[in-house]
Formats: structure tokens, sequence, C-alpha cells
């Protein structure tokens, strides 16, 4: 065996090594994440389809009012771990402090806007009226969770970008726990319904930002970082993040489409939505983790000046991410049977279901690639392209959805415009990734 030979191999061991000892962690963070709305859904699904409905709507917003700043944590990983490679941990932790400041204010002018015009939201998604009620309930208490979940966003991104996966592992399943716990006790033990699963999810949120705030202030000290909130930097972390905001607002854009053609499809499809909804954005952290690790690793290596390593992760991550999705696809073939029964019994949302998981576990390979693709462009800081192509993927998704209520086909027919809208995705990251342009070395972009 040659010299040349060997050193690709090499090379592919020790990039599989950096992947999995950021992926493994990170994944088990991440499905933690959307294990919150599954265990909520799970334990109000069993009070009613209404109470289920209900939360599909909220939660769906909830969803929007958070995701809309998850830049706070994917532009904060990218730079914090440009100056981790560039050697810079100081600089590296104070921009992560300017980012847990700008996640305290967004998180106070997000909950002004919410608590007044909650029916209103609830109206524009087009719940029933048996459904309304418990949305509004919902979306109004766990709205006062906002700003402690920015602000595990942001505390998120810094460890990310300081190579540290393992905390927010720790901390996710401890508020996990917590979170089913507290939904248990509160909506069962005291009574309280959905808005018992809803103040249980509040307090779950408010102590892991908590701990986060601990762990980054004590870094902070630690490499004599200032904590005082600095306008400048604020500002300068809030502009990197336009971009990717522009990026998310349109990607949730798509989700909310996807809620409101459901809802108007009838109060079993939008349960029915909920439940493969929980399951798709379960599956869609669990393959981030891979992006997870790429944004932190491939920042990193363009911050320590090495294009070429940051290619070779690239070109690595991209097969991890297919090989994760053709498995979890052949997972969900196997185990719908099984899944849908633990959230409802109701047979009408049942039989609804079973036949839209089997184009979701289709496009699951699909998915794989678009993450992994994703994670890639946002460690380099690619922001304004994944804004324009996100904004592409949204026009052609629109039109597709919309033609679901008068085409026919129901919630099978949504989910195959999701795929559509996966593939959309998938060929714009890939035509980027192949020109090189994204590749941007040094401490900033």
């Amino acid at each position: 065996m040659t010299q040349a030979s060997v050193a690709p191999k090499a090379d592919r061991r020790r990039h599989d090594r950096e992947i999995i000892a950021l992926a493994v962690p990170a994944f088990g963070a991440l499905v933690a994440e959307p294990l919150f709305v599954m265990a909520d859904s799970a334990i109000v699904g069993h009070l009613g389809t209404a109470q289920l409905a209900g939360l599909g709507v909220a939660s769906g917003l909830l969803t929007t009012a958070v995701s809309v700043f998850v830049f706070l944590a994917y532009a904060t990983t990218a730079a914090v771990a440009r100056r981790v490679g560039a050697d810079d941990l100081s600089a590296a932790i104070r921009q992560g402090m300017d980012g847990i400041w700008l996640a305290l204010l967004l998180g106070a002018a997000v909950i002004a806007v919410v608590l007044p015009t909650a029916p209103a939201l609830v109206d524009v998604f087009g719940a029933s009226d048996a459904a309304a009620g418990y949305a509004v309930t919902y979306l109004r208490i766990s709205s006062l969770g906002i700003p402690a979940m920015l602000v595990v966003l942001a505390a998120t991104g810094v460890l990310r970008g300081l190579q540290d996966t393992r905390t927010p592992l720790y901390v996710a399943v401890g508020g996990f726990v917590a979170n089913g716990v507290l939904n248990v006790a509160l909506v069962y033990g005291a009574d309280l319904g959905i808005a018992g699963s809803a103040w249980g999810t509040v307090l779950a949120q408010c102590g892991m930002a908590a701990v986060y705030l601990f762990v980054v202030v004590r870094g902070a000290r630690r490499h004599g970082a200032s904590l005082r909130p600095d306008s400048a930097g604020i500002r300068a972390c809030a502009q990197a993040g336009v971009p990717l905001l522009v990026r998310t607002l349109s990607l949730r854009a798509i989700l909310m489409i996807a809620t409101a053609v459901a809802a108007r499809l009838g109060d079993a499809e939008v349960a029915a939505h909920q439940i493969i909804l929980s399951l798709w954005s379960f599956l869609a952290f669990a393959l981030d983790a891979i992006a997870i690790a790429g944004q932190a690793i491939i920042a990193r290596y363009l911050g320590a000046n090495d294009a070429e390593g940051a290619r070779a992760v690239c070109r690595r991550m991209v097969q991890w991410g297919m090989a994760s999705g053709v498995g979890l696809g052949l997972i969900v073939v196997l185990a719908r049977p099984l899944f849908i029964p633990l959230f409802t019994g109701d047979t009408a949302v049942q039989d609804t279901a079973l036949p839209a998981l089997v184009v979701v576990a289709l496009a699951q390979p699909i998915c794989g690639i678009v993450f992994v693709l994703d994670g890639v462009l946002m460690g380099a800081g690619d922001g304004r392209y994944l804004a324009w192509a996100m904004l592409l993927t949204l026009a052609a998704f629109t039109p597709a959805a919309l033609l679901v209520p008068t085409l026919g086909g129901g919630l099978t027919a949504l989910w195959a415009a999701m795929t559509l809208m996966m593939t959309v995705r998938m060929l714009t990251l890939w035509l980027r990734s192949r020109s090189g342009r994204w590749i941007v070395t040094g401490a900033t972009r």
C-alpha cells in the first residue's frame, strides 16, 4: 500500500473521530429538544382531539416565534469556533456574551407581541372553535418562557463553538426529564389540563437557561472576558444574524403554511399533522447533529486558515448525512404502526397519519444531505447565500402546498409537497458546496 493511499484513509479516520466526538453528544441534545413537544403531544393528546389540535396550532406558532432567532445559536457557533481556530478564547467568549444579551432583548420583545395578539394569531391558522381556546391558553402561557429559550440557543452556540457538545447534552436531558415530570404533575396531578402542560414547559426552560448562564459566566471569568453588555458587539451580532434570520423566516413560513393547510383539511388532519411534524422535527434534529459538528469543525478549520481541511470534512459529512438518512427512513417505515397509537387512540387520526409517514420515510436521505450542507455553509458564515436559497425554496413550496385542498390527496399530498421543498433545498445547497465560494479563511469572515 502506497503512502498516497494511506494518507486519505488516515484523514478520513481523523475526520470521523472529530465528527463523532461532537456529533454524538449533539445528537443526544438535539433529540431531547423535540422530545419536549413530543412529550407534550403525548400527554395532551390523551385529553382529547380538540386539545391536541389546539396544541398543534400553538406549538407551531411558538416554534416559529423562537426558531426565527435560531441564528443566535448558529451564527454564534461559527463566530466562536473561528476565534477558537485562531487561538483567541477571550474574544470567542466575548462574542458569545454579545449573543446572550441579544437573546434577552429579543425574548422580551417577542413576549410583548405574543401576549396581546394570541387570539388573532390562532385565528390566522384557521383552528376550529373547539381547538382555538386551547391554543390561545397554551400560547399565552408558553410565551413567558421565550426569553429563556433564546438564552439557551445563544449559550448553546457558545459551547458548540468552543467544541463542547457534552454540556448541552447534559442540560437537554435534565430539561427533558424535568419537563416530563412537571407536565404529568400539573396536567393530571393538579388537574390544570393544557395550561399545566404549558407551565411545566416554561419552568423546565427557565431551569435550563439558568444552568447555561452559570456555565458561560464561569468560562468568561476564567478567560477574562467581560460580562457587561456591549452595544457595538450586540449590534454586530444582530447584523451578522440578519441573513440567517431571513433564511429561518422563510423556513418557518413553509412550516406555518403546512400547518395552516392541515388545519383547513379538518381536526383529524391537523391532529395527525401535529404528530407527524413532531416526528419530522425529531428526525431533523437527529440528522442535524452531523451539521452541528460541521458548523464547529469547519469554522475552526477556516479560522486556522486550513481550507483543504474544511473541504475534506465537508465531503465526509455529506457521506454521513446520506447514510444516516437511509437508516432513519427504514426505522420510520418499520415503526410507524407502533408510533401513532402513542399519541392518540382516535382511529381517524391514525388512519390519516399512517400513509403520510411513508412519504416522510422516503424523504429522509434527502433530508440528511440538506441538513449537513446547511451546517457546512452556516459554519462558513455563508448566510447571504442561505437566505436567497431558502427564499427560492419558499417560492417553490407555497403554490404546491396551497393546491392540496383543491386537488385532493389530503395530508399525504401535503407531505409530498414538503418532500418537494427538501429536494429544492438539496439542489441549491449542493450547487453552492460544489462551487467552493463558501470557503473564506481567517478569524472573521
